[in-house]
């Protein structure tokens, strides 16, 4: 058995979530793929695929050898760059994923100007305002905001948000800031339900969070339309700082009921593999970790 090539199509068809579209993607007979990978679990004496009529998923082993195939493929990769003098130009192709607002305020334009610097590397975005799973869709690279669950994923802090009530200065001229999110009832509330559809807002007071329970006056699904709103002098929005920095900068929008925030919450770039990262994937990190930690909405002191 060709350990190296093994290792190939195992990753293929982690990657492409079948045998089917890994024979596809390797030009190899669907039959040899699968023999590829049976030959490949006798040989380690373990599972490394749950197989069913409709999915094909890593078992919990598979998940772990799979990240180590991945390591060494990107080190042969790696190898193979620096031999032909090519190191300094990454190339293939890199998936991203981030959320919807943070991705297309952030994101898009280091996507741009890292296609600008390396024009034999194609990038996928995926910007979608849910948890991605990174195996399951070949991701490489991504930004998370909040705290990170405990994974295999690498994880490197690039600054923090808050979560902010704001209202336009023409609103608060006619009606006044809340004194406390109690009294978020006496006043019109417009919710963005993309993040969650339960109608609170959360805070804390000397150090005890609670929600106080909303009646919005309007309701949509998307920051970008409630940001909007609340600059027309419709209402009290919540979103996230970053949401809102050019507004709040401008005078556009003021943050009210400071003192009942929630701690911040971090941002990370996150990714799969270690200090053994290909060298696309490290490029593309490496501009996205001096960028955003120097985006001072990002981090204030910056």
């Amino acid at each position: 058995m060709d350990r190296l090539q093994a290792m190939k199509t195992f990753v293929a068809v982690v990657d492409s979530g079948g045998f089917t579209p890994a024979a596809r993607q390797l030009d190899m007979s669907l039959s040899v793929v699968s023999r590829v990978v049976t030959e490949l679990e006798a040989h380690l004496g373990v599972r490394l695929l749950t197989r069913t009529t409709r999915v094909v998923r890593p078992t919990a082993t598979g998940v772990a050898y799979y990240e180590n195939c991945r390591r060494i493929l990107g080190d042969i990769d790696d190898a193979e760059l620096a031999a032909a003098g090519a190191h300094e130009a990454p190339r293939g192709r890199l998936s991203i994923t981030a959320s919807v607002l943070f991705g297309r305020r952030y994101v898009t334009p280091l996507v741009v100007e890292y296609l600008l610097r390396y024009p034999e590397v194609d990038v996928d975005c995926l910007l979608i305002d849910r948890v991605v799973n990174f195996i399951d869709e070949g991701i490489d690279v991504g930004v998370r905001i909040g705290p990170l669950p405990n994974s295999s994923l690498q994880a490197i802090q690039v600054g923090q948000v808050r979560r902010v009530v704001c209202a336009a200065p023409s609103y608060l001229a006619r009606h006044g800031a809340p004194a406390a999110p109690e009294r978020l009832a006496d006043h019109t509330v417009i919710q963005a339900t993309g993040a969650s559809t339960v109608p609170e807002w959360r805070f804390q007071h000397n150090g005890d969070p609670f929600a106080v329970r909303l009646h919005p006056r309007m309701t949509t699904t998307t920051n970008d339309s409630a940001i909007a709103a609340a600059v027309a002098g419709l209402g009290l929005a919540g979103v996230l700082s970053y949401q809102v920095a050019d507004e709040l900068r401008d005078g556009r929008l003021q943050v009210v009921l400071e003192d009942f925030e929630q701690p911040p919450l971090p941002i990370h770039v996150i990714h799969r593999e270690g200090r053994h990262a290909m060298h696309r994937v490290r490029a593309f990190i490496d501009l996205a970790v001096d960028t955003l930690r120097a985006n001072a909405a990002l981090n204030p002191s910056a």
